[in-house]
């Protein structure tokens, strides 16, 4: 085995058993095979086997599967190696094996081995590692978490307002007022710890100055007002945070307290803005449906999605019809957003009708119509007839179908082969040799072409 492979490997998905088909393996009793392969250089068969080996008490066998791939010096799995020491009690081993990798800068590295040492009663051993990363957001923020055990919030804090001191303009534009922070998240970090610090007000002001509001759909600030029980001031935030997270954490705090009309009233308050309602319509009708008011939910995506047909929230719309039993409702909608489209219905609107017709005993239609659809000889609409050429227990002609797009239909093909207990073949299939893409230098043009 090779590192540079095994990374390839795992970071693509080629030429290897990908998680989701070992997961599936075992599902179908195919234990045996996984430890083999296990043994070949299959990691992610390695990786579960290991697991599978060490919540049955055996450790060190677990070890022993693990052990040539840590022999590559690749960091993964040097980390399920540390994991499972750890796990076993041997917390000095793990440490001795991960530190080398922390010491020679991988950022992964070190924030494993930071918080493995905290963990351990080392945290400010951790502290004093991590300091030097401080520009870097995925290390301040381990920074921030191993600072609270050692009992050095106010150190990290003066690190962190150093930073966001030093923060330049973003470019040479003069119109531009945006600046560069490194770490880019610097105000919120530090805002955390005023907080668990108890300094609620100066958490408030820091988070008030933000660029970035929202990080995965989250905001800080309001779940902070969420956190301390301020109402009032998590309200009027919520009217002018343009995202629509600020009034969703205020509708959940609602929900929380059992105002369920209150919450559905913010939100309809906050969509009556311009666009408001394209930012909150979804958690309004999952908060609708789970209060057993479905049809207004579904009434509102329908009214919604009437003149502006976004592929998201008309999906959203046609699951909840086909959930609640109302898929020729469903399809009656598809076929009014086509009627707008003068009979033209691209292939992200025109795939939400297969499964809403396979509901409707319209199995062999949705098959031909996919077949007949301007984009149905393509590699994502073979996906969606192999399924359904499967469902229609044509299982050779849904394999069929994938084996005419092999390079990028391999796992899934190899899934269903699995499915059909064809195991060696979905092996060797997934097995295939890769060539390595070779990257050309960026002329600094943008290409128009997929995948963008």
């Amino acid at each position: 085995m090779d590192a540079d492979d095994l990374d390839y490997r795992a970071r693509t998905l080629t030429g290897c058993i990908p998680p989701r088909l070992v997961a599936r393996l075992l599902e179908l009793g195919h234990e045996r095979e996984v430890e083999f392969q296990a043994g070949r250089g299959e990691w992610f068969c390695a990786l579960e086997w290991a697991r599978l080996l060490k919540n049955r008490g055996r450790q060190e066998q677990a070890l022993q599967v693990l052990a040539p791939y840590v022999a590559t010096n690749w960091w993964p799995a040097t980390q399920a190696g540390a994991e499972l020491l750890e796990g076993s009690g041997r917390a000095e081993e793990a440490i001795a094996l991960s530190r080398p990798y922390a010491e020679a800068g991988d950022r992964l590295a070190l924030a494993f081995f930071a918080r493995l040492l905290a963990r351990h009663g080392r945290s400010g051993e951790a502290f004093m590692l991590l300091r030097a990363g401080i520009q870097d957001w995925f290390l301040a923020q381990c920074l921030v978490d191993v600072a609270e055990t050692a009992g050095l919030d106010e150190e990290a804090a003066a690190l962190l307002e150093a930073r966001a001191k030093a923060a330049a303009p973003a470019c040479a534009d003069p119109d531009c007022d945006n600046l560069r922070m490194e770490p880019s998240n610097a105000v919120g970090l530090l805002a955390s710890i005023r907080e668990r610090q108890g300094r609620i007000e100066e958490a408030i002001a820091l988070l008030h100055t933000r660029e970035v509001t929202s990080v995965n759909g989250r905001d800080q600030l309001a779940d902070l007002l969420a956190r301390h029980d301020r109402s009032t001031e998590l309200r009027a935030y919520a009217a002018s945070e343009y995202h629509g997270h600020a009034v969703q954490r205020l509708a959940e705090v609602l929900e929380e307290r059992g105002d369920v009309e209150g919450a559905i009233a913010a939100y309809r308050t906050f969509g009556a803005t311009p666009s408001g309602m394209w930012h909150v319509a979804v958690p309004l009708s999952e908060l609708l449906v789970r209060h057993g008011r479905s049809d207004e939910a579904i009434e509102l995506l329908r009214v919604l999605t009437e003149h502006d047909a976004e592929d998201w929230l008309v999906h959203t719309l046609c699951t909840l019809y086909a959930d609640h039993g109302r898929s020729q409702e469903a399809l009656a909608h598809l076929d009014a957003i086509k009627a707008r489209g003068d009979g033209k219905e691209y292939w992200d609107l025109f795939r939400m009708r297969l499964p809403l017709m396979a509901d409707c005993g319209l199995l062999d239609e949705a098959i031909e119509q996919t077949r007949a659809h301007p984009e149905g000889d393509t590699w994502y609409a073979a996906w969606a007839l192999s399924d359904m050429l499967d469902k229609a227990g044509r299982a050779e002609e849904a394999d069929a179908v994938l084996a005419q797009h092999p390079e990028v239909n391999s796992s899934l093909r190899a899934e269903r082969l699995i499915d059909l207990g064809r195991i060696q073949d979905a092996v060797r299939l997934l097995q295939q040799p890769i060539s390595k893409p070779a990257t050309p230098a960026w002329d600094g043009a943008y290409s128009t072409e997929p995948p963008f």
